[in-house]
């Protein structure tokens, strides 16, 4: 027998293994609203945003070391993993309403919020239009900022296939897309996407969410520099050496405009930094959300 461990082997149960953690539905105004929760709603919340076709499981190497500190809740967003798909064409402001409900539904006014890529992008929304239910703001690679037609161009195919196609190369070549190190896209994390993936109608729901590929519908969705220089909540913008979406300068564009807000580049990383460096993200996103310096 063979007991040399595969170079790439990794699991959403490894990264939880010794985590006290749950998940559960949440009823938010009549839309199902799967999530996951570390800690104890005696702390802090901390509301956890994924990116457009992602899912909870993004945020599994961080609910651990963030349960320690915080009342850390991740949520499949409207339209995505295992959460209601109600036939609508999803613009910024849907998703910003359901994080509202959820917020109510579970008993909060306001959080911190955290966002990667289009889960930054509606947490950017929050904080302009609703800043009182923001306490503190974490933008990583954020979307709203930036439209390169040749970036939208290729998430929308990819997310399209994977969606209508849900082979295992499909949604192979999808999370790699993510990643600065193609390595990290394991088995399990193929699997755990493409059950999502090959949910009957998905693909029907994928071509409404990535209605924010078409410029047409991105462009007054788009976050512009009044808003972000408006934003009073205090702030980190997470970047990375290597996101696909926009290059760190863009991040630090974005870091720029929002008053006092602290701008950070991880290297070695993609479009999941909180993922492929976990260990460097919740050090880092930790000491700001408890107040302290990210250096």
């Amino acid at each position: 027998m063979n007991s040399e461990r595969p170079s790439n082997f990794a699991s959403v149960w490894a990264d939880l293994r010794g985590v006290s953690f749950s998940q559960g539905f949440l009823d938010v105004g009549g839309v199902k609203t799967r999530y996951m929760q570390s800690g104890d709603d005696s702390k802090p919340l901390v509301l956890a945003l994924h990116g457009v076709g992602g899912h909870a499981e993004a945020y599994s190497r961080n609910l651990g070391p963030h349960g320690e500190h915080f009342w850390f809740v991740a949520i499949d967003m409207l339209g995505h993993g295992w959460t209601d798909k109600p036939p609508i064409d999803y613009q910024v402001k849907d998703y910003a309403d359901h994080v509202i409900g959820v917020l109510k539904a579970l008993g909060r006014k306001s959080a911190m919020i955290t966002g990667e890529s289009l889960g930054g992008w509606v947490a950017t929304y929050l904080a302009v239009h609703h800043a009182d239910v923001v306490d503190k703001l974490v933008l990583n690679t954020a979307g709203g900022w930036t439209a390169h037609p040749e970036v939208m161009t290729r998430l929308k195919m990819l997310s399209t296939e994977a969606a209508t196609d849900p082979s295992w190369n499909r949604i192979k070549a999808r999370l790699e897309f993510l990643m600065c190190d193609k390595a990290t896209v394991s088995d399990d994390l193929i699997e755990t996407r493409r059950a999502i993936y090959a949910q009957p109608g998905f693909a029907e729901t994928m071509n409404r969410i990535m209605c924010l590929q078409d410029m047409e519908t991105r462009r007054p969705n788009m976050i512009t520099e009044t808003q972000y220089r408006s934003i009073q909540t205090p702030t980190l913008v997470v970047w990375t050496s290597h996101d696909p979406t926009a290059t760190p300068e863009e991040g630090k564009q974005i870091a720029d405009m929002i008053p006092a807000a602290q701008y950070v580049v991880m290297n070695e990383c993609g479009h999941w930094p909180q993922f492929e460096d976990a260990d460097e993200f919740n050090r880092l996103h930790i000491a700001f959300l408890k107040g302290s310096a990210s250096s």
